[in-house]
């Protein structure tokens, strides 16, 4: 399983930033300053860092020439700023890659996908996720079910594979917005009915469970 380190100081970000990829199949660890972000990351084996740039103690900058003095481990910086200056000079220390805040969850996942496939020379297998007849290549990003492939938008492919890499768990419509459409999401929740909506008729098949007064679910496959 591959590990992320997580630097970041915003607590909501952090923790966000860590269910998400934890679903997604990957180990994290956090730490909320730049000093305390070095100091795990050198305690430690990690594959990818999630860096943010304005952190307390140690900016990411600093930490970002730490890391590069002892390792080439991919450096993915996050920040709230924008500036040309800001992202060549990231470069200049040789980030991976630069997202600016506010940023799509999806967006970022596909990023660390790209990051770890390119480090490891494209030897890694294309991975996937199965439910009863329906199979997704999330590499791929392609829906198929009993060998018809489904024509999905991105969002309703994104959706799809939050229900089914947890079978059984309720997803409220809170939690597949934070998940999806990003943390600073200010529209009407009901875009998620929408989805599920779309999902259904597309799939013609009943995978998605309404849970009155708490959400959606795809049910747990039969032992």
């Amino acid at each position: 399983m591959k590990r992320i380190l997580i630097i970041e100081d915003e607590p909501d970000i952090q923790e966000l930033l860590a269910a998400y990829l934890r679903d997604a199949g990957y180990e994290t660890a956090a730490a909320g300053d730049g000093a305390e972000g070095l100091a795990r990351f050198q305690a430690g084996a990690f594959d990818l860092v999630l860096l943010d740039l304005m952190l307390p103690r140690m900016d990411g900058f600093a930490v970002c020439r730490q890391i590069r003095r002892h390792s080439d481990v991919p450096v993915l910086m996050l920040t709230a700023l924008d500036g040309e200056q800001e992202q060549l000079r990231g470069f200049q220390l040789e980030i991976d890659d630069y997202v600016t805040k506010p940023f799509s969850m999806p967006i970022l996942l596909q990023k660390i996908r790209a990051i770890l496939r390119r480090t490891a020379g494209g030897a890694a297998e294309g991975r996937c996720l199965r439910y009863r007849d329906l199979t997704l290549d999330l590499d791929g990003m392609q829906a198929v079910l009993a060998g018809r492939p489904l024509e999905l938008t991105l969002r309703e492919f994104e959706l799809l594979e939050a229900l089914v890499s947890s079978p059984g768990r309720v997803f409220t419509r809170e939690v597949l917005l934070a998940k999806l459409w990003g943390y600073d999401f200010f529209g009407d929740e009901r875009v998620v009915d929408s989805h599920i909506k779309n999902l259904r008729r597309k799939l013609g098949t009943d995978y998605i469970e309404t849970v009155r007064g708490a959400g959606y679910r795809v049910g747990k496959e039969n032992p």
